[in-house]
């Protein structure tokens, strides 16, 4: 029922910088946690960053002190600030909700119940 509609995606040069936006509607599942994964070609969909309702953030060590995630709840937004970008950060980028409750843990993607389409993320050399 939460359709998440994910934008900012493009193609940028090494080093450059991206801004992910993703806007959530149409759902009742609160408190909810956010989170951004990605998938690159022939490669499983891995974990990005996220955030819990308390607006605590997790990220993966791929990315960590060039990423930023951050959230506005009244909004249903997240966004994912991308600095420093490599080639190896080409992927399609996907922003996900999921229950705060789950037992499982932030990077785990069988968190989460609702996905978007994804935006894809090009970095040149």
């Amino acid at each position: 029922q939460v359709q998440l509609v994910e934008s900012g995606g493009g193609l940028v040069q090494a080093g450059g910088s991206l801004r992910l936006s993703c806007a959530a509607s149409g759902g009742t599942e609160v408190p909810y946690a956010m989170a951004w994964f990605r998938q690159a070609p022939g490669k499983e969909r891995e974990f990005v960053a996220a955030i819990s309702w308390e607006n605590s953030a997790y990220y993966t060590d791929l990315v960590k002190g060039r990423f930023t995630i951050a959230r506005d709840g009244a909004k249903n937004a997240v966004w994912l600030q991308m600095n420093g970008l490599k080639p190896e950060d080409t992927a399609d980028y996907y922003c996900a909700v999921g229950p705060t409750s789950a037992s499982m843990s932030y990077d785990t993607s069988l968190r989460y119940v609702y996905w978007g389409q994804g935006t894809q993320v090009t970095v040149s050399s």
